[in-house]
């Protein structure tokens, strides 16, 4: 059973609480699903999860904040259980991220059909030349008459060829660099846009290729301000960056559960394989992780609760430490589990398989060092 104390900690109030009982049931119920067919089982996973109610907490109405405590809380849950379907909830999230945050009321329509799970969003922003570094998008958006005209590439999409509506972010030409970026709603039907090719990873998700050939949209497809799309892509960012951390995180509980089932059971030598100091060191230096890992989650997510216009760096710090970290536990559990470990089909190995991407995407570790380190001396030069 998972460590669930933490729940106690000031940063939460009883509604989240309460929330956490609630997806646990849930998951418990209903994960994990089949993993054979992948689109088939994301698509599954969509449907119950806004059957369920829980997409509701996955996008906010106009008149309505995110809760990033909830979206955190839901997305550890779920990741705890099923990598699967913490993708799923994810994706909804994500995809309708800027709508959320900056879309005109005649834009909620699709927020109102991703949040029931009868719609599937997606986030386009990686391109082949540019990832991390979003202000080097070279996709176009040329304003002709009423419409744009996008022409450009995406790829490693997440839900790519199973979304129904795509978030694409799209140079506008208003300055340079991030000065020129829009954000825009483009449906999967329109004409000029096609799934170019479908990628495969080391752990089964949708991802996929995009090309925009000529592909017109009506001037409201955009969202927000023309030239706001960087803007728009990092305040986005800057809400989900934290629940990346809190997957990771779910993923590293998982792994410390199942390796303190395992050096229980296990027999070596005669005793338990608790009994080895080396196996104890071990299992301590995890779960001094998942809890520091948990302590800058939920820091940055009560922050930006609690009004915080940007947490760049709070949120930065909790996606660096936790991916890091739970890569580290997880790797531990492989070692614990032996043999067991590199099986096939093993949880440990699922899980050695979901943790790798999390360092990558959605700013990759390396990134998050920087914008810690800038931000770490913005706030000294600010202060001094």
């Amino acid at each position: 059973m998972a460590d669930t104390t933490y729940r106690n900690w000031p940063f939460f109030e009883d509604r989240h609480r309460l929330l956490a009982i609630e997806i646990e049931s849930w998951c418990s119920a209903n994960l994990p699903v089949a993993h054979n067919d992948v689109d088939a089982a994301c698509r599954e996973l969509v449907a119950k999860l806004g059957e369920a109610g829980i997409l509701q907490h996955s996008g906010a109405r106009v008149s309505e904040t995110l809760d990033v405590r909830s979206l955190c809380l839901i997305r550890e849950t779920l990741a705890r259980h099923d990598g699967l379907a913490d993708f799923a909830f994810a994706m909804q999230g994500l995809g309708m991220g800027a709508v959320s945050l900056y879309g005109a009321p005649d834009q909620q329509k699709w927020l109102a059909k991703t949040r029931s799970g009868t719609a599937i969003s997606a986030f386009a922003l990686t391109e082949p030349a540019s990832g991390s570094d979003v202000a080097n998008i070279a996709t176009s958006a040329r304003l002709e008459g009423d419409s744009y005209v996008l022409n450009g590439e995406k790829t490693w999409i997440s839900n790519g060829g199973i979304a129904d509506l795509y978030t694409v972010f799209a140079r506008t030409g208003e300055g340079k660099g991030a000065k020129g970026i829009s954000a825009f709603l483009v449906p999967a039907e329109t004409p000029g846009f096609t799934v170019a090719e479908r990628l495969e990873a080391v752990a089964p998700h949708p991802l996929a290729r995009l090309v925009f050939d000529n592909c017109r949209i009506p001037a409201a497809a955009m969202i927000g301000k023309s030239g706001a799309g960087f803007k728009i892509c990092m305040s986005v960012l800057d809400v989900f960056r934290s629940t990346v951390a809190a997957a990771a995180l779910g993923f590293a509980r998982r792994a410390l559960d199942e390796t303190i089932s395992r050096v229980q059971a296990r027999k070596l030598f005669g005793a338990p394989l608790f009994d080895l100091q080396m196996v104890q060191g071990h299992v301590a230096d995890m779960a001094l992780d998942v809890d520091a890992a948990a302590l800058l989650v939920y820091r940055a997510a009560w922050l930006k609760d609690s009004g915080a216009p940007r947490i760049s760096r709070e949120a930065a710090m909790a996606k660096l430490f936790s991916t890091e970290q739970a890569q580290q536990v997880i790797d531990k559990a492989v070692q614990i589990h032996g043999a067991e470990g590199v099986r096939k089909g093993h949880i440990v190995e699922s899980l050695y398989r979901e943790i790798r991407a999390l360092r990558i995407y959605e700013g990759a570790s390396d990134v998050q060092k920087v914008i810690i380190a800038r931000q770490t001396l913005a706030n000294s030069i600010g202060g001094s």
